[in-house]
């Protein structure tokens, strides 16, 4: 086991380099240290780019997201950034066709870009954003360059679609018109809940997290493709593997933080248990979790679903209950029960290492399975047909909740009958 006063694992640090005024690279922030070339075209709005310090951080409280680059660095790109003025604000050293030729010869040019040959476009913003005439010089510069392959925007009035696009829509789908004809080589999805374009910035009065989380995964995939960049990629089961193994096996706060990206978090859906950003989640696994799992803990996979960002896995979280577990059972003192307890992770993984887990569990069958969950509770309504308990009397209904049957089923579709709680009702007990 590991000395709890660890000294951190150095984390993936390769500084930005200036290429303009306007235009910087970052290198691939992984632990790989390489991969293919992207240049991402963003506005001089303040919402869009880095403040005047060049932090890649965003300024948004609400979320730990980093703004673009670093975003797409961390996914394991080299990558190129072009700030253009907004409505006619010009900031730009280097208009957008000088750009795009200069964006794609530095990316040649750097050791730790890996592919030398097809670069991806991404476009933030609306048309509206940028100088006037800016979104035909766009489309002229890259519909010229050989190398860049494949795009991903998020309006439509953007048309990069002599190649393959993806285009990110705030907003509801409109209904289908027969008028109307689909863009050829172009992909589009839609998110209701988005206000406007800027919805994947962090920085962004109107960033939704869930809709730019959905949209970063399909980009991903697009870009990914082999018709497109065909990379990075990274083994996701081994790296998700490699930090359980910090946490149960080695039991090691600095090594599990060394494989997690600089700013990431843990919600343990359930009770609201976990750490957001680097500093809380290191005081949480060095204080609740890593050193406070009973010495038999162990977790047996079930079922594991591997995506372009994602690692799901279905498995039974057993231990003996013979000490405080607060991260599973906030304030409940020992009870020396044996648990077995159905358990979902859903572990976001940023290029080689992981941004975010989110872990579900039952937590009505940890609790009963420690003895701590009545078989009926008081029913302290009016039935259906109108019934209410007669004086001196209570209703009861028995819970629907299991207890190791859950995850003897889980593991074996057939250890145990389905339906038996359909048999569950209310019954009447003296008060």
């Amino acid at each position: 086991m590991a000395d709890q006063a660890e000294t951190p694992v150095p984390l993936p640090s390769v500084p930005i380099i200036s290429l303009a005024s306007n235009a910087t690279v970052q290198p691939p922030l992984t632990r790989r240290g390489r991969g293919p070339g992207l240049i991402i075209v963003i506005s001089g709005d303040p919402q869009f780019s880095p403040d005047d310090s060049g932090a890649s951080d965003n300024r948004n409280p609400r979320t730990l997201d980093p703004l673009p680059q670093k975003k797409w660095a961390e996914e394991g790109y080299a990558v190129v950034q072009l700030i253009f003025g907004s409505r006619g604000d010009g900031i730009e050293e280097w208009d957008i066709g000088m750009s795009l030729h200069q964006a794609t010869e530095a990316l040649m040019g750097l050791e730790t870009c890996d592919v030398k040959d097809r670069f991806g476009l991404i476009v933030y913003g609306e048309t509206t954003s940028y100088p006037r005439g800016f979104p035909l010089k766009l489309k002229a510069a890259y519909d010229a360059s050989p190398c860049l392959v494949a795009s991903v925007s998020f309006s439509l009035d953007w048309d990069l679609s002599s190649k393959p696009e993806l285009v990110h829509i705030a907003g509801a789908a409109p209904s289908p018109s027969p008028a109307s004809s689909p863009r050829p080589n172009t992909r589009r999805h839609h998110y209701a809940s988005a206000k406007s374009p800027s919805f994947i910035l962090p920085s962004a009065a109107d960033f939704n997290y869930a809709a730019a989380g959905v949209s970063h995964t399909r980009s991903l995939t697009f870009l990914k493709a082999p018709a497109a960049l065909g990379g990075p990629a990274f083994d996701l089961e081994a790296i998700w593997d490699e930090h359980t193994t910090y946490e149960f096996a080695t039991r090691s706060v600095a090594q599990t933080m060394g494989t997690m990206v600089d700013e990431p978090y843990v919600n343990h859906v359930p009770v609201l248990t976990g750490g957001m950003g680097r500093d809380a989640l290191t005081r949480f696994y060095r204080e609740r979790f890593i050193f406070s799992n009973p010495a038999d803990a162990a977790l047996e996979l079930v079922s594991r679903t591997v995506g372009v960002d994602r690692v799901v896995d279905e498995f039974v979280f057993a231990l003996t209950h013979d000490r405080v577990v607060d991260w599973l059972l906030p304030g409940v003192p020992p009870t020396h029960k044996h648990l077995r307890i159905p358990f979902v992770s859903v572990v976001n993984i940023r290029g080689d290492r992981l941004y975010h887990e989110h872990i579900h569990w039952d937590q009505g069958s940890a609790l009963a399975q420690a003895g701590l969950l009545p078989t009926y509770l008081p029913f302290p309504y009016a039935l259906s047909d109108g019934r209410v308990a007669a004086p001196g009397k209570r209703l009861e209904f028995r819970v629907p909740v299991s207890g190791a049957e859950s995850a003897a089923k889980l593991e074996d579709a057939g250890a145990r009958p389905s339906n038996g709680m359909f048999e569950y009702g209310v019954r009447e007990v003296d008060a």
